[in-house]
């Protein structure tokens, strides 16, 4: 019974001592971090939590720290632990008006909207978480209504686009149909004037009758000059000698 009493003692003692270690780390951060060195700080709430898992104070005074130096997702991640975990509504209300502004500050808008509105649900009097709400939300809004002039743009512009592409597709077809027409009047061009540079082409059976129709002229020429011959070869005597 004795040898229990001693154990138990021994646990009390450790158990106080890294309490004070604890309450000491976490008093040098808190001084640190009213410094504004959020760094130095931040590892003096580390130690606190080595010391001590389940420290709140250490752990919600970590995930500030983190926020402070612009570690937004670290802090969100150590913000949503410690809400998960918190038995008491308060820390549960702090833990999450805190992920809300570490979200918000990452640009995560709807996420940090839902945060918010789990931290009312725990403290519905906070006026500054539900301010921070109406803030996200309005900015949500802004996002939503810019997502959608961007999208309504990107269509403008893509049809804009198509509509260029068809009217140099158009101006590419009349460009190449004026070519085609302008060589096309080149070679008809081209061909009348080989027609008229080059002479007539006749068949055999016309050049047959040609000669045939020169020979028959030729024969009534000679036919005509015969009979005016025979016509004046004897002379009529007119006046006596």
């Amino acid at each position: 019974m004795k040898q229990v009493f001693i154990v138990i003692l021994c646990l009390l003692q450790t158990s106080l001592l890294l309490a004070q270690q604890e309450k000491k780390y976490i008093k040098k951060g808190n001084d640190l971090y009213q410094q504004q060195k959020y760094q130095e700080a931040e590892a003096d709430y580390r130690m606190s939590v080595e010391k001590k898992s389940q420290n709140v104070a250490g752990n919600f005074n970590l995930g500030d720290a983190l926020y402070k130096q612009k570690k937004f997702a670290d802090a969100g991640e150590q913000f949503n632990k410690l809400a998960a975990a918190a038995n008491n509504k308060a820390v549960a209300a702090g833990a999450y008006h805190n992920l809300g502004n570490s979200l918000l500050a990452n640009k995560k808008l709807e996420e940090s909207v839902e945060a918010y509105k789990k931290s009312l649900l725990a403290n519905p009097k906070d006026d500054e978480t539900r301010y921070n709400l109406a803030y996200a939300q309005e900015k949500l809004k802004q996002q939503q209504q810019q997502n959608k002039n961007n999208k309504n743009q990107d269509n403008k512009n893509q049809n804009n686009k198509n509509q260029d592409n068809k009217n140099q597709d158009k101006k590419d077809k009349d460009n190449k149909d004026n070519k085609d027409n302008k060589n096309q009047d080149k070679k008809d061009q081209d061909k009348k004037d080989q027609q008229q540079q080059q002479p007539d082409k006749i068949s055999k059976e016309d050049a047959e009758r040609m000669l045939d129709a020169l020979n028959n002229d030729e024969k009534q020429t000679q036919d005509k000059l015969k009979n005016k011959k025979l016509k004046g070869g004897n002379l009529h005597i007119t006046k006596d000698w």
